[in-house]
């Protein structure tokens, strides 16, 4: 019988789950998706509204970040799926501390239609169920409230404004700044379950 090789990638690949919701696939990022994540941050709008997404994004970026995901202890990267399609990506990590930070980006051409919000409400709920994590952290520029909305949806609390480092802008700006307790993801988790007669 032959024996599989498996390469450091496609191991990592298969150690994260696989996250499906009523329209959308989280899944971890291949080599196979550099071109298709390459074509989708390349867009000024995406990197502007990111910490880390450089600008211009290149084909070289993309594999860049493929080959680092899910690398790091307590990270989890995901690249959201629609249909088969690449349209974003999310995860969280411990880069800022002891409680994971929540990223997420969505191509221009999917904005508005929801997609954010069931990605990080799919993100959030792999966070509180595989981890011991008490609380997750987020942050959005101030300059994007459709962002901001998205973490409201999902039951994050503002707690304030910082400057950060934006890397496509090569500049400090403001981003409001939000966190989720456990307890207040409990909360809300059983009052969606309940069913009105």
């Amino acid at each position: 019988m032959a024996r599989v090789e498996q390469t450091p990638e496609s191991f990592r690949e298969a150690c994260i789950p696989v996250l499906a919701t009523e329209r959308l696939v989280l899944r971890a990022p291949r080599r196979e998706d550099v071109k298709a994540v390459a074509a989708l941050a390349g867009d000024r709008r995406i990197a502007e509204n990111t910490q880390r997404l450089p600008h211009p994004y290149r084909l070289q970026d993309a594999e860049d970040w493929i080959l680092a995901a899910n690398t790091r202890p307590g990270e989890r990267t995901f690249l959201i799926e629609r249909g088969g399609d690449v349209i974003g990506a999310c995860g969280f990590d411990l880069r800022g501390g002891f409680e994971p930070e929540i990223g997420y980006w969505l191509g221009v051409p999917f904005w508005g239609r929801g997609y954010a919000t069931e990605a990080v409400r799919a993100m959030i709920d792999h966070a509180f169920e595989a981890h011991p994590c008490t609380a997750l952290q987020a942050g959005s520029r101030v300059s994007n409230p459709a962002s901001r909305r998205v973490l409201e949806k999902c039951g994050f609390q503002w707690t304030g404004v910082a400057l950060y480092r934006m890397r496509a802008i090569n500049s400090s700006a403001p981003c409001d700044r939000f966190r989720l307790e456990r307890s207040i993801w409990a909360s809300l988790k059983s009052w969606g379950a309940r069913q009105v007669a």
